[in-house]
């Protein structure tokens, strides 16, 4: 890997400037945030940035993309304002987002009509790891897109996993990835609540539960911000609510159409979405032990 690799990234964000920054570690990063703080935080971490996504997106080998939901993902390639006729031939797109499959195909094929390749690259693990290299990449990708883009995949991935040689197989991966984390997020949330009810030290309830058999990643890492919950900032947002509104809906629309009957996934859903509705839509993900339960018990505590 040698810096005359370049990359672009296509918005400065929580997991956009770690990531960025990590790249610019060791290869010619290109970025562009519509805010201006971000741009100047993108600069001091060794990112040439730029005056709009276009002109980052010039003489690029690799375009990195966290956007939302696939219809971010069409208007920043195919917009008013697309980047993708501005690629050189030979680039390739690495979509990191979670879209869902149904957007895949017809990505892929307006593409090619530039000459770039699709690399479909979700990910997951949070803004921390994403700047230490840490993260959770699955890949589906032609070997020949792969190989173009593995200066990147490698700098951000501790583990990077190709699940299949076509864009697609990674947003499937993810989306069973997804059906775990929101189940585990809620489950995690319903169970911190009935310490609570039942007069037990959340914290003490935590580490004692993340020590046994029910430990989890989604325990572990989500615990200790649902034990913020209730106070008067929250907890740091570093998952959005509304992000497991829109992921929970991917699995949703994914087992309706295999015919799969998902009735836990089903309930997580309904949570995400009591949650939006209850105005934490921009909450971190743990506020949904509000929705659970709105107030604390447990005198003393939050």
């Amino acid at each position: 890997m040698t810096s005359n690799y370049t990359v672009t990234v296509l918005g400065l964000g929580a997991m956009g400037l770690p990531m960025a920054t990590r790249l610019a570690s060791q290869l010619t990063v290109h970025g562009f945030d519509i805010a201006e703080p971000r741009l100047r935080l993108a600069e001091e971490a060794g990112v040439k940035t730029f005056a709009s996504a276009r002109n980052a997106a010039q003489d690029t080998d690799a375009l990195l993309l966290a956007v939302r939901n696939s219809e971010q993902l069409d208007d920043v390639l195919f917009g008013g304002n697309g980047v993708a006729s501005v690629l050189k031939p030979g680039a390739v797109v690495i979509l990191t987002s979670t879209v869902g499959t149904e957007a895949i195909p017809s990505t892929v094929a307006r593409l090619a009509e530039f000459g770039v390749g699709l690399v479909d690259a979700p990910l997951s693990g949070g803004p921390k790891r994403a700047g230490e290299g840490d993260l959770l990449i699955v890949v589906g990708a032609e070997s020949k897109a792969l190989e173009s883009a593995r200066p990147v995949l490698e700098l951000l991935a501790s583990t990077l996993t190709v699940v299949g040689d076509k864009p697609g197989d990674g947003q499937a991966l993810k989306t069973v990835n997804q059906l775990l984390c929101g189940i585990h997020i809620a489950a995690a949330a319903e169970a911190m609540a009935l310490a609570d009810a039942l007069g037990l030290d959340q914290a003490k309830t935590l580490a004692a539960l993340e020590a046994g058999a029910a430990g989890s990643f989604m325990l572990s890492n989500r615990g200790p911000r649902i034990l913020e919950a209730y106070t008067e900032e929250g907890a740091e947002v570093l998952s959005r609510l509304d992000i497991f509104v829109k992921d929970m809906g991917i699995v949703g629309k994914a087992t309706r159409t295999a015919g799969l009957a998902t009735p836990v996934a089903a309930a997580a859903e309904q949570l995400y979405l009591l949650g939006q509705a209850h105005g934490l839509a921009a909450a971190d993900d743990s506020a949904v032990i509000k929705v659970v339960a709105p107030t604390k018990r447990t005198a003393g505590e939050g």
